[in-house]
Parts: structure tokens; sequence; C-alpha cells
């Protein structure tokens, strides 16, 4: 991509109407474009960005058997009802809307119900157990406050895979691998160092649901962290109880400020019962589904990753998520016909942003900072053949190389 023909242009001032640095920087780098409190526009940059977290995640969930499908956001009202789930006093956030015949329908915020009921269709043995199934789909929730950027939105992208067993232990088996599934997910985009499983509330399901919170000052949770051990606990259940349950000493813990970023839950039969999804045993009896619940907000993971990898000067992703591998910038016109040829033989090989524009070294420099990717590669008042090899991490270490070279270092840097 060169960056003449990129659409999105970077701002230098900052969204006065934003508060949360995710955003700012997002919006400034020309990553997202805000329409509404809560419901951002995914631009080039930012869609690139947001399609790898999609990719790595749906790669982890295949690897568990986890199959894709694609719901509609539309919800009838009288599955939800049937869970008592369908009203506004039991559930604040819906967004309902009506049809030109009067009908009433939600917008989906999660899918619990009508894939519950889906499955009645394809399950009523228990050959036809378990089932993994998962869509990383558009939800809505009508949230009486967005000001956390992309980390809170009324309008946004999740990922929620739903377990169907036969029994708990079943239940409990794919759990533990969700576990395993999720931490790698963190691990691959980048956040693996400070993303911990989080004990928290099971409410009426379970003894405890796990999340996955990322420390950060930005994050609107508080947890209580034993980081030689890679566990924490929710505030909301934090007490000496569950301190001797899970085997935890007051002084081994750091109260830290947290992102919320997947959360699991099992959910035994709370919405097979009351939907009818049954199958029968290898006796012939009749058993309800036992059913688990496993959330990822990628688009909230997208937020996250720019408050945490990101400094004074701009964002700085990780490579695994980074929407160009390289950023090819040309600072010295005289240079420009070779600049073309580098741009061209490295594109064979990587994802190149190419900033070909006729801007001043200093707004350049300071754009390539903002966006964050992270190898600069710059074409400046040197001899012909040599470039400036630099990483976003460290800026002030910078080595003049062939463009032979740099495909190495490149190649050494991504499979690292």
């Amino acid at each position: 991509m060169r960056q003449t023909q990129l659409f999105t242009k970077t701002k230098k001032e900052t969204p006065k109407d934003e508060v949360s640095q995710n955003a700012q920087l997002l919006i400034r780098a020309g990553f997202v474009y805000k329409e509404i409190a809560g419901a951002y526009d995914f631009l080039p940059l930012g869609l690139l960005t947001l399609n790898k977290i999609n990719n790595i995640i749906r790669q982890e969930m295949n690897a568990c058997g986890g199959q894709e499908v694609q719901l509609t956001v539309f919800q009838n009202p009288e599955l939800w009802t049937k869970t008592n789930r369908w009203a506004d006093e039991v559930v604040d956030n819906w967004f309902k809307t009506k049809l030109k015949n009067e009908t009433i329908l939600g917008l989906g915020f999660t899918h619990e119900e009508p894939l519950t009921n889906l499955m009645k269709q394809y399950v009523t043995s228990y050959r036809d157990l378990p089932v993994f199934v998962y869509q990383i789909q558009t939800k809505f929730r009508n949230e009486e406050r967005a000001k956390s950027g992309l980390m809170r939105g009324r309008e946004f992208l999740m990922k929620d895979l739903y377990s169907f067993c036969k029994d708990e232990q079943e239940l409990d088996d794919f759990y533990e691998k969700m576990k395993v599934a999720y931490s790698n997910v963190f691990r691959r985009v980048g956040l693996g160092d400070n993303t911990f499983l989080t004990f928290a509330s099971g409410g009426v399901f379970s003894k405890y649901s796990h999340e996955f919170q990322t420390l950060s000052p930005a994050g609107e949770d508080t947890i209580y962290l034993a980081r030689e051990k890679k566990i924490a606990i929710n505030k909301e259940v934090y007490n000496p109880e569950v301190l001797k349950d899970l085997g935890l000493a007051k002084d081994e813990l750091t109260e830290e400020k947290s992102i919320e970023v997947g959360n699991i839950f099992k959910l035994g039969t709370r919405f097979s019962a009351p939907l009818g999804l049954n199958y029968k045993d290898e006796n012939g009896e009749s058993r309800e589904v036992v059913m688990g619940s496993y959330g990822i907000g990628p688009s909230r993971l997208l937020g996250t990753i720019a408050e945490v990898f990101s400094d004074t000067k701009g964002l700085n992703w990780p490579k695994e998520v980074a929407p160009f591998q390289a950023h090819l910038i040309l600072l010295d016109e005289e240079q420009r016909s070779w600049a073309d040829q580098v741009y061209t033989e490295l594109s064979n090989s990587y994802d190149v942003l190419y900033d070909d524009r006729t801007e001043s070294a200093g707004v350049k420099l300071a754009d390539a900072e903002l966006i964050g990717l992270p190898i600069q590669l710059i074409i400046g008042k040197k001899e012909t053949g040599k470039l400036e090899y630099r990483q976003r991490t460290d800026l002030a270490k910078a080595v003049a190389v062939s463009v032979q070279k740099a495909q190495q270092l490149l190649t050494e840097f991504y499979n690292s």
C-alpha cells in the first residue's frame, strides 16, 4: 500500500470528545472513525488489524473443534421470554426495534437462546454430542455510558462460542481446553505477559467463572493478582473464603486495575432446560444438554492492545497484529526512483506500507511513530543502496543496511 493511495489521513489534534487513549490514538492514526459514542467505523488500517485478531481467534477455536456459524442479530422475544431475559427490568441493555407489522424484535447482545433453539434441529442423540459452535459477529448493547473507546461499545464485535455436551465431565474437559485456547490467543496477539486468568463469580451456574484480565491503568475492573502463580481474583468475589479455596495468601496479592478481555462460563442446563434441548442417552433415556459459553470481543481486544502498546509518540503494534509488517519511508526526493524499486522488491515477500508522499521528513516520521508499525525502513540522504532499519520499540537504535540485509532482518524478526 502506498500512502498516497490510502484515503485515510493522520490527525494532529486529539479528538475533543474522546477521553480514552485507545480511541484518541486510533482516530488520530486513521484506524477508526467515530460515528457516535460507542460506535466506530473500521478504516483500512483498523480493519487489517481487526482481521488479524479475528484470524488468530478463529485458528484457536478451530483447533479445539469449534465450528463457525453466522447467526442473525434479530432476536425472537418468545425465546428470551422462556429464559426470563426479555424484560428490560431483567436485562437493562437491550436494543429493541419494531417491524412495520408492529412485531417487536431485539438486537442480539449474546446468543445463548437462539443457538440453543437452533440446536434442537440437529441434536437428538448422544451420538450428536459434543458440539462446539462459535461466531464472530456484531453485537449490540444499550450501554448507559460509552466513554472507554473501543473497550465499551454499543455496537461491537464478539466471538461467542457455545459448547453442547452430554454431561458435566464432558463440559469440564472442554472448559479446560478453552482456558488454554484463550491463553494462546492473548499470547499470540502480544498480551500474554500481562493477561491473567481471573476467578470471578459463577452466578447460579457454578462456583466460579473465569475471566481473562489485562493489566492497564485504563481498566474498569480491579483484580487481586498473584503474579508468580499467574492467577487473579476479581474484586467482586475477593474474600477470605475465596483466598482459602484457591490456596492464596493475602500478602502475595497486589491490587491492580485491569481490562476484561475474555470470559468463560459453565451454563449447565440454564438454557437447555427451558428451551427443551434434550438428547437420548445410550439407554434411550431423555437428558438435558449441558452447556458452556465462551466470549472474546475482538474489537475490545484491539482497543486494549492500543492502550497497552502505545507511548507519547503513538501506537506500537505487536508484530502479530500490525496492519503491515514494515513502514518504508522516503525522506529524500532524489532517492524516489530507488525507493520505488525497494518497495516493489520488498512487497514480493512482506506487507509494506510505503510513505511515498511529498511531505516533510518531520511529518513523515511523526506519522510513522503515530501509526506504529513494528519495523521502519527509512530512505534518506545516504548513499544509494542503503536504508535505515529500526524497530518502533527502540527508535534510537538504527542501522544502515542493504535491501538484502533488511529482508534478512525482517525474516528474523517475524520468525522469532
